[in-house]
């Protein structure tokens, strides 16, 4: 069984023209109210976070109250599962500053980009393996190799993937982490790992940057500051990840171009027609650089330039995740739970092949380049 995604985010249909903003207010209230709940239900249970409760709240809204999916709320919906969930990258590119980079040390890098190798050439072996492929098998790669539900939510705005592929992915980030939490602060006093050892593999081997915290600071201080240096460290990988992603897919869609325009290449009006499309300009920049990681990035750099204060870091963090959360919110209501019985047990069997792989590695790698 093959799990594949083939169309774009929220609604399966693009619209003949962009709604006005009046007709989004229904379907916003709906999804801002809904992520008004997520937001502190994931403060008080951290390990689970907001982004999460928020699919799970938009899944079981638009389940018991129906009349949430119809057409009066979809524009309301995409305009937040898509333009939100830029918004939240570029806003939660605020929590990075450059010079954390350089203080983890070049003894960390090799470790942090060997993990990344293993999870995304993992992601694309054992999802061949399992039969999961197409977006789902992107997101789960994605959101094991760098952030968990923040890699997720980039790599979707880059590549508008399905509704279910998500929610797969999410699921699964989220069952890994809660595994993580409570097994890597025993796991790590059973292998006698010091505080920078520990936060070193907590930081490369557990997604969401919350279970990072509660598993670094629950084995020791020392242990949460390195775990969370790295952490973040290893969120600037999305850039180059996001840029790839948006050139594979624009490849496809060019090669699908071409093979229809070869197809279509009988009579003379077919002949130039197919010979516009198999001529087309090269890709816009603005197509291979999102302009949401360009923000990120800027965002980023402001950090790093002074220019965003530390007072303001619990606030810009806050909006962020209400941010994230809104836009799973809106992909939540818009879903069906049969979507997510199609897929079974093999998106959860990836996760888990590719969390301990990627565990396993970081302890590997730390051997061998003498860091444990």
């Amino acid at each position: 069984m093959h799990v594949e995604v083939r169309s774009p985010a929220v609604v399966e249909t693009e619209p003949a023209s962009k709604p006005h903003f009046i007709e989004r207010v229904p379907g916003l209230l709906v999804v801002l109210t809904l992520a008004a709940a997520a937001v502190p239900l994931g403060r008080l249970v951290p390990v689970i976070g907001g982004p999460v409760f928020g699919i799970v709240l938009g899944v079981l809204a638009g389940v018991l109250v129906p009349t949430l999916r119809g057409s009066w709320s979809r524009p309301g919906y995409e305009f937040a599962s898509k333009t939100l969930l830029q918004l939240s990258i570029v806003v939660l590119g605020t929590g990075l500053s450059l010079q954390q980079v350089v203080r983890v040390g070049s003894d960390s890098l090799p470790v942090m980009l060997g993990t990344l190798t293993v999870a995304l050439g993992g992601a694309w072996l054992f999802g061949r393996l399992l039969g999961v492929r197409g977006d789902t098998q992107t997101l789960i790669g994605v959101g094991t190799a760098i952030c968990g539900a923040s890699a997720i939510a980039a790599a979707t705005a880059a590549i508008g993937a399905k509704r279910s592929s998500v929610a797969y992915a999410l699921a699964t980030i989220f069952t890994f982490n809660v595994v993580a939490v409570l097994a890597f602060p025993p796991l790590g006093h059973l292998l006698g790992l010091d505080a920078q050892a520990f936060g070193l593999w907590a930081g490369t081997a557990i997604n969401d940057t919350s279970s990072v915290v509660a598993a670094g600071y629950t084995y020791s201080q020392e242990a949460g500051d390195q775990a969370l240096v790295v952490k973040l460290t290893r969120s600037l990988m999305l850039i180059p990840i996001v840029i790839g992603l948006v050139i594979l897919k624009s490849r496809r869609e060019a090669r699908t171009a071409n093979r229809l325009a070869t197809a279509n290449r009988v009579g003379a009006a077919s002949g130039e027609a197919a010979s516009a499309i198999g001529h087309a300009p090269g890709l816009p920049w603005r197509r291979m650089v999102p302009l949401f990681l360009i923000g990120f990035v800027a965002a980023a750099g402001l950090r790093s330039a002074g220019l965003v204060p530390n007072a303001w870091q619990d606030t810009l963090s806050l909006v962020g995740t209400f941010l994230i959360t809104s836009a799973l919110v809106a992909i939540g209501l818009s879903m069906r739970p049969s979507e997510l019985r199609k897929a079974g047990w093999r998106p959860l069997a990836l996760g888990a092949l590719l969390w301990m792989s990627v565990a396993l590695s970081s302890l590997g790698l730390q051997l061998l380049t003498g860091t444990l």
